[in-house]
């Protein structure tokens, strides 16, 4: 005993000065994880600040827009009563603009003034007369959207301070617009027609009225064919199909189509349901169709990881008491595991909004100046609607195209906190 005791390892000195040593070389890489992982925190939430804020920066002048207050008189002349849509329209705003700037009588002066006006006028009030046909044959004050380069110039777009041929109003035009202002009949009211109107050449009279309902009816298709394709296909992949190379492979290809780019769908319905199967190009249906495909694969993997979080002691009970196998899952797996099935598919509905790829290649990029009235019809979507403006050569659409994406991050973000609410609310943890 006494001659083994020499043998034995000395006790490590934690006092040691290689001990302290040690210990503030470990302290100092956990700091700097701690740091890196700080810095890499505050950079993400910075670069996504500076995108939100040249959003917003470059998109709120176009959620107001200039309008301006228009005494019309619309006579019996120029627009009939039996059928005021058939009436000219263009000589009733051009006598309108004759009284506003009574002082005028030469005729290129006269074409600067109505040029003020939005090249939509007429339209606007041919609508307005249709719609109130009493009106005929009375003076009536209307307001009417500013032109494009009016309402630049309102906003402080245009710097009346800049010489005048590096400007797109003259001089002249800028003292017009100034006596409008003088009288009060400049006004700069919320944009409603960003969301009400549809797409249209005039960037004072574009909305995302048609790319909404767009949207709308192609995520609406998506979700019809994504939803119980997708819980069936994963509730016989967990529960029921047996585990061999088939099966395996099967799982393998559905995690791969999860990566695949958007734009391989997009030939896809392309080359299949347009080409193949005729279907009409540019309807929402082909574009539901294309993004079911995309949000499949990500579906059936959420619902099964909602499956497999379910313990397995709710299935064992349920087949204790005598259930069969399909009451076990309908009545009770698939009630439990609808949460998370539910935040997965607000997600992939999400993720489905965003693309434009696919849609671009199936032709959801027409210009179309009506909202579509079904799935069948011509349509646009909001992010190809984006792309749209964004091509465009008018300048107005520049801010148009930051307030087109402001709106559809809200979109996104509305779904995202849907998804955040059920997961919260609904949620069970074992």
């Amino acid at each position: 005993m006494s001659d083994a005791a020499p043998n034995m390892p000395k006790p490590f000195d934690w006092s040691s000065p290689q001990a302290i040593a040690a210990r503030k070389r470990r302290y100092a890489a956990d700091r700097r994880l701690r740091l890196y992982g700080l810095i890499s925190i505050l950079t993400a939430i910075g670069l996504l600040g500076i995108l939100i804020a040249s959003l917003v920066v470059g998109g709120y002048s176009a959620f107001v827009q200039t309008h301006i207050a228009v005494e019309f008189t619309a006579d019996a002349e120029n627009v009939p009563v039996d059928d005021p849509a058939s009436g000219n329209f263009r000589a009733v705003v051009a006598n309108a603009v004759q009284q506003l700037f009574p002082e005028l009588e030469d005729d290129r002066e006269l074409r600067a003034a109505r040029d003020i006006l939005s090249s939509g006028a007429p339209n606007i009030l041919r609508d307005h007369l249709t719609d109130n046909p009493e009106l005929i044959g009375q003076s009536f004050t209307l307001k009417v959207p500013a032109s494009d380069p009016f309402d630049q110039l309102n906003k402080g777009v245009i710097d009346r301070n800049l010489p005048e041929d590096r400007r797109r109003v003259s001089d002249v035009d800028i003292q017009l617009f100034e006596s409008l202002e003088q009288r009060g009949l400049v006004s700069t009211p919320f944009n409603w027609a960003l969301f009400f109107n549809a797409d249209s050449r005039f960037p004072e009279l574009a909305g995302l009225s048609g790319a909404i309902v767009g949207s709308f009816y192609a995520l609406l298709v998506c979700f019809l064919i994504s939803f119980p394709v997708g819980i069936a296909a994963a509730v016989y992949l967990e529960e029921f199909a047996p585990r061999n190379r088939w099966t395996d492979l099967i799982e393998v290809n559905i995690n791969n189509l999860a990566a695949v780019p958007s734009i391989v769908f997009g030939l896809l319905g392309l080359a299949v349901f347009i080409q193949l199967f005729g279907l009409p190009r540019s309807a929402p249906l082909v574009g539901g169709l294309v993004l079911s495909l995309m949000t499949l694969p990500t579906m059936i993997i959420v619902t099964r990881a909602s499956l497999k979080s379910i313990p397995p002691s709710i299935r064992e009970a349920a087949l204790g008491i005598g259930a069969s196998k399909h009451e076990v899952i309908l009545h009770h797996v698939l009630p439990l595991a609808l949460p998370g099935i539910l935040t997965g598919t607000i997600i992939g509905l999400a993720q489905a909004l965003g693309e434009t790829a696919p849609l671009l290649l199936i032709g959801m990029n027409a210009f179309l100046t009506s909202p579509p009235g079904g799935v069948m019809d011509p349509a646009t979507a909001l992010p190809t609607q984006i792309f749209i403006w964004a091509d465009s050569p008018e300048r107005g659409f520049v801010s148009r195209t930051s307030a087109a994406i402001l709106v559809l991050l809200g979109f996104l973000i509305f779904m995202n906190a849907i998804a955040i609410y059920l997961r919260q609310r609904f949620e069970r943890r074992w």
